[in-house]
């Protein structure tokens, strides 16, 4: 609370968004009246004074509707392409109001029907590189020691530990760290300097109050008396608060604050943020996007179809895979190993190879290797391009899988993970957040803590975001090996 430098930032942000909306719309007027880029006559014009003043009165209604998006909340600043697709949905509407407001009005605003189209083009340019342009210099002045939050941790916990070296570099993080209240607390080898605190009494003596800008607590002590004595002190100086739960994974998914019987406030932890009317938007979003993707698909998928039969012996790879409630159910893609390898796991492909030593090396190499000899050479080529995925539309369209979930898993590599029964609250998918962020480069058990935190943090938006990644892997080179 007493660091302004969040504050600030967003301040920053909103001057920025307003001089890039004038500007992009300034710039549109030119291009159509002044420039006249169409060469075609103004049959409404609009005066160049009259213009300006209508989108003056204009982008603080503008701006109001980005603060509603959330474009200036502090959960945002990191969040490079969710930031990026608010601002383009942002834009859009923004363009709508004033096109309401003409016709409520019934008023000529635009000189020309090009305007708005450019206006709404170099809108969202111009906000996306002032955000580029604010967040570049902001990580610059962390150089410098400005805008640098101070945070003091209290805890003995190993989530403290972690804590302490995410935010070690305040030139990175943009955080110092005071010190941790914590007597069991040994890691002065790793950060030194780092001050160590017996209890917090003590940290607070030897730390001037205005210096703490954010307390971290990452344990509930046993003494209630101690809890309290963090959160008074807190309260007292206005100094902001956070609390990390012991069992942070417990409070990842969705999370619903209710008073029990009218009275008692209590805390519902949904084990997916999936239900409900996400269940449906999701479900009509996989028939109306994978049915037109199927449509699109159909011819390469013929040919695919034809040269396979020649390349492997047979079209389609048939498997029995896992989907949500541990549902089983056959997943379809194109045939990518020679027929012979059917219905083998990797371990009795391996010794059937007479190299039963590649079977390790292919789970340590996370379900990897380099010229794997069960592969056709056109085997390869469908990998690389992801186009071995294409008739799991299939089983998109039929219900078994979603366009975006966790890996469907066969069920003995699924079977020995801990937390199996929270991934399989969810449909698997085609493409999912494991795939996206690094797909081969993580290990089986990252892939696997990838999918828990999408199931537990789904969103509509998460959705797009990860199809829009894919594309981006995929037309990048870097798709399924």
């Amino acid at each position: 609370m007493k660091s302004n430098v969040s504050l600030a930032y967003s301040l920053f942000l909103v001057i920025g968004d307003f001089f890039a909306l004038v500007a992009a719309f300034t710039g549109a007027y030119i291009l159509r009246v002044t420039i006249n880029v169409t060469n075609e006559p103004i049959h409404t014009p609009v005066h160049a004074s009259t213009y300006l003043g209508i989108f003056l009165s204009l982008v603080p209604f503008w701006i109001l509707l980005f603060a509603l998006l959330g474009l200036y909340n502090s959960s945002i600043h990191e969040k490079r392409f969710s930031e990026i697709g608010r601002l383009f949905i942002g834009s859009f509407i923004g363009m709508l109001f004033v096109i309401s407001y003409a016709y409520a009005v019934n008023r000529q605003v635009f000189p020309g029907r090009l305007v708005p189209v450019l206006g709404f083009g170099l809108a969202f340019i111009f906000l996306v590189s002032i955000r580029n342009i604010i967040r570049a210099v902001r990580i610059m002045l962390f150089e410098y020691g400005v805008g640098i939050t101070n945070v003091l941790i209290v805890g003995n916990t190993k989530v403290a530990k972690e804590l302490a070296k995410l935010l070690a570099d305040s030139k990175v993080s943009g955080y110092r760290i005071l010190g941790i209240v914590g007597d069991k607390i040994k890691i002065s080898k790793d950060f030194p300097g780092l001050h160590i605190f017996n209890d917090f009494k003590e940290a607070t003596t030897k730390i001037r109050t205005d210096d703490i800008h954010s307390i971290v607590q990452t344990e509930l002590y046993v003494s209630g008396k101690q809890n309290n004595e963090v959160l008074e002190f807190a309260q007292t100086n206005h100094i902001a608060y956070r609390f990390i739960p012991g069992n942070s994974e417990l409070f990842v998914g969705n999370i619903d604050v209710e008073l029990f019987r009218s009275s008692i406030p209590v805390i519902a932890v949904h084990q997916t943020a999936l239900f409900g009317w996400g269940r449906i938007v999701k479900r009509l979003f996989d028939l109306s996007l994978g049915g037109l993707l199927l449509v699109i698909a159909s011819p390469f998928m013929l040919v695919i179809a034809a040269i396979n039969i020649f390349a492997s012996g047979s079209v389609f790879f048939r498997q029995t895979r896992l989907t949500r409630f541990n549902q089983k159910f056959r997943v379809f893609k194109f045939q990518s190993h020679y027929k012979k390898y059917d219905g083998t796991t990797p371990e009795e492909a391996f010794v059937t190879l007479g190299k039963p030593e590649l079977a390790r090396k292919y789970r340590e190499n996370g379900d990897y290797l380099d010229n794997d000899p069960r592969i056709t050479p056109f085997g390869r080529f469908l990998r690389k391009t992801s186009l071995d995925e294409l008739p799991q539309l299939f089983n998109v369209i039929k219900g078994d899988l979603s366009l975006v979930g966790p890996r469907a898993l066969i069920p003995q590599e699924l079977n020995s993970h801990a937390k199996r029964h929270a991934i399989l609250s969810v449909k698997s998918g085609i493409t999912g957040l494991a795939q996206v962020s690094g797909r081969r480069d993580i290990s089986f058990e990252e892939r696997r803590k990838l999918d828990l935190y999408y199931v537990q943090n789904w969103s509509f938006w998460l959705d797009l975001t990860i199809i829009a990644k894919t594309i981006r892997v995929i037309l990048g080179g870097s798709g399924a090996k």
